[in-house]
Formats: C-alpha cells, structure tokens, sequence
C-alpha cells in the first residue's frame, strides 16, 4: 500500500501539445486542504470531486460532473510519496450530438453532426435512430460510416440520435434527440382511416407541439376544388390545441371516401399530409330457405388481410361480450330464429393488427329484419290471390250499384211520359180552359 503525502490532478487540452500542463484541476494535501482550478469552479460549486479520496488507502479518482466539450484531453495524476514523484496519464474523450438547425421544420435540410474531442486516429463512427441503425440517404452501397450527416427533415428523421464511436476495442456513446417540426400525426402519406357507414369519422392533422399553422385547410381531392360536406368539420373546438387540425365526420356516408389533404403554413413553408378515408359497410340478402347472408364491403381492401365476424351479446347486467363466429369476408346464419338475434359485428385486420369494425343488428324474426325479402313464396301467392279476390268483388259491388241506379231513372221517365200525355188530351176536350190556363 502506497501512503501519499500529497496528490494533485492536470489537465492538457488536445490542442496544447506543444505546450507543458499548466491547468490544475484538482490538488489536496497531505493535511487535507484542497484547491481547486478557477475553470472548475463555478459560482462557488466544484464540478470536480474525489469522493472516495483517501491518501492512506491510494484511492482518489476525480469525478468531473456537468462534462462539457471543452473537458476532452489528457489528464495526469501526480501523487508524492516519500520524497518520490509519480503520474499516471489518462484520456477522456467527449464524445457530442448536435443538430443545425436545432429544431428543423419538415422540408429544409438539416445536418446531424457527431464530434469527439480528442478524437482518435482510425475510429470508426455509427449512427442509430430510435435503437435502430441508420443508413443516411446519399451514402454510397454499402454506405461509409460519416462524422456529419445532410439530410432533409421530416417525421421519420425525429426522435432519439446516437452516434456510437470505436477505436482499438474500445466504445463510446452519445446521444440527443431531434425535434422536427411540421405535421406528426400521421406521419406519412396516404395514411388510411376507417369508418363504418353511419358513424363518426376522425381525420388527423396534428402539427409538432408548439407549432401553430397559418392558414389551415382540408382539401377533398376529387374535383381539385376546396371541398366540405354538410357534416365536415374542420374547425377545432375551443378545447382543442391550436396545432390540432383534424377534421370530423358527423356522420360517415359511402359518398365520403376518398383521399383527403390538410394543410398549413409554418415559418413559410407550406406543410401537408393525404388521408384516405376508407368507408365500410354490411350487405344483407336472404335466399328461399331463410338464409341470412351478411357480407362485409369496404371501399379499399389493399390493407385487409382476414376478417373476422363476432357475435355480440349482453349478459344480465348488460356486460358486452363477444363471441368469435368464423373467419372470412362473409356469414351465413341459417334458420334465423329468436336466439340468432342480436349484435353481429365484422371485424377486419391488417399486418398492423385491427383496422376497424362494423356491427348489423337482426331482429326476430327473419321477414321483420329483413322486410319484404323475408317474405317465402307460398305467403306471397296467398297474398297475391287474396288482393285478387278482394279487388273482384269490388268491381261485382259497383257494378251491381249502377244497375240499382240505372231501373231506378228508367222508372221515373215512364211516369213523366204518362202524365205528359194526360196534359195533351184535357188541352185537346177544352181548348178554353187551356187557354185560361195560359
């Protein structure tokens, strides 16, 4: 065991080689008074420490706290011991991510900067993003690892950077993260949402936190004209952040699909993102023998990849419980009765798991759910003979009425003949009393 009578820290920047160690960090004597360099004292705190510093025992390595780019260099340790000079050297690399410009809007170039300080001779550099490795876009095949990256800002490129540098088996790591500015949700084009028919619909556009977009708008791109429904809205509510622009649907109709694009306006440049609205809807049809064929349509189907059809039920405290049915675009339910009705939900799925769901309801029985496509052949043909007959004796019922009221004229025209020819025959006996009656 070595006894110090006193030890003291230097430091050598990596630019002073040419110059001797003149900066102390850190000394403290065998007495225990310590000093410590102007540099490494701030406003009366000590960025650096020995906090397990015991002379006796030769234990006394230097914690350096808040490190800075300026620490990287060449350390000494020089301790005294019996009248004799010893030092032992060491390095400290610093090793920094830094971005320009630090906050980037989606669309100009920013570039993505890694620097170690002193840096080694032959280390290699590697660039990860968000735990995975990053291949830079303009780099050759394959492509060589670079200390600076030029790349054009956008949603992918946000979250965690890390450059990871190796040299003569050793590793070192940094890391910062990179906000982009711009729209976030979604986060790419041509993102699509489902809606089954009759529900509501949310279409997102949401901006970088922070960020709030002059002149907004939701654009249908059917006609190239601005397009907005009765039931539109793209106006968000007073609850609503100023950098959330999505747009609703009241009610969603099968005319509402199609590719959608918001807009905005951020530090000049004109920002924007598509969504595509992918409607669904349940087709019903029944055949002769009471079957009942439910089909499940969307207006999109490149993302679907099964479907699934789930019986929905409700227990005695009205707990929702689904039971899976069977796979496949369509369900046939033979035989409907009392006990099939209920909540039939199409469930449809995608590599990212569940992309949406549309529920039909059957009500007991079959020809009430299913209106007149319900009725079986032997009732229509009863129906049919029924209407006939009853419509037959109708047509008996009027046509007797106006024989009634034809005898019934027939006989007052043969009395005013007779009483007619009566007046003649007393004008011709008295020719005066016709005249006096005149």
């Amino acid at each position: 065991m070595i006894r110090f009578d006193g030890i003291f820290w230097r430091f050598k920047h990596p630019r002073s080689d040419n110059f001797p160690i003149r900066s102390t960090v850190w000394r403290q004597e065998r007495s225990g008074l310590q000093f410590w360099g102007s540099r490494w004292l701030q406003k009366g705190q000590q960025r650096v420490r020995c906090p397990r510093c015991q002379l006796p025992g030769g234990d006394c390595g230097l914690r350096i706290s808040d490190v800075r780019e300026e620490d990287g260099g060449r350390y000494a340790c020089k301790f005294q011991s019996g009248g004799q000079m010893i030092t032992r050297w060491l390095v400290l690399r610093v090793i920094k991510v830094s971005f320009y410009p630090v906050a980037p809007v989606a669309g100009v170039h920013v570039s993505i900067n890694c620097s170690v300080s002193p840096r080694p001779q032959g280390a290699t550099v590697e660039w990860r993003l968000n735990n995975g490795s990053f291949a830079p876009s303009s780099g050759g095949s394959p492509p060589t690892p670079r200390w600076s990256l030029q790349e054009k800002a956008s949603v992918r490129l946000a979250g965690e950077w890390m450059c990871v540098v190796a040299s003569g088996g050793a590793q070192g790591r940094a890391s910062a993260p990179l906000t982009v500015r711009g729209i976030v949700h979604p986060s790419r084009d041509a993102t699509k949402v489902y809606a089954a028919v009759g529900s509501g619909a949310t279409l997102p556009c949401i901006f970088s936190r922070g960020s709030t977009p002059a002149k907004p708008t939701w654009q249908k791109l059917q006609a190239g004209s601005l397009w907005s429904p009765a039931s539109f809205s793209s106006s968000p509510p007073a609850s609503q952040p100023a950098w959330d622009h999505s747009a609703r649907l009241k009610e969603t109709a099968l005319e509402d699909e199609g590719t959608y694009r918001c807009g905005g306006v951020v530090e000049g440049r004109s920002l924007s993102r598509k969504v595509q609205l992918v409607v669904a809807t349940i087709e019903r049809s029944v055949t002769r023998k009471k079957t009942l064929t439910l089909t499940c349509q969307l207006t999109d189907t490149s993302e679907v990849t099964r479907y699934r059809w789930v019986r929905v039920t409700h227990d005695a405290s009205g707990e929702r419980r689904a039971e899976s049915v069977q796979e496949g675009k369509s369900l046939r339910v033979s035989d409907v009765s009392r006990g099939d009705a209920g909540e039939w939900a199409c469930r449809f799925f995608g590599a990212r798991g569940l992309l949406g769901n549309i529920t039909q309801g059957i009500g007991p029985p079959l020809d009430h759910a299913s209106g007149s496509a319900g009725v079986s052949p032997s009732t229509a043909v009863a129906l049919g003979v029924s209407a006939l007959l009853l419509l037959l004796l109708l047509l008996l019922a009027r046509m007797y009425k106006n024989h009634q009221r034809r005898k019934r004229i027939f006989q007052y025209t043969t009395l005013e003949s007779i009483l007619h020819a009566r007046s003649k025959e007393r004008k011709a006996r008295d020719p005066s009393r016709a005249i006096k009656g005149t």
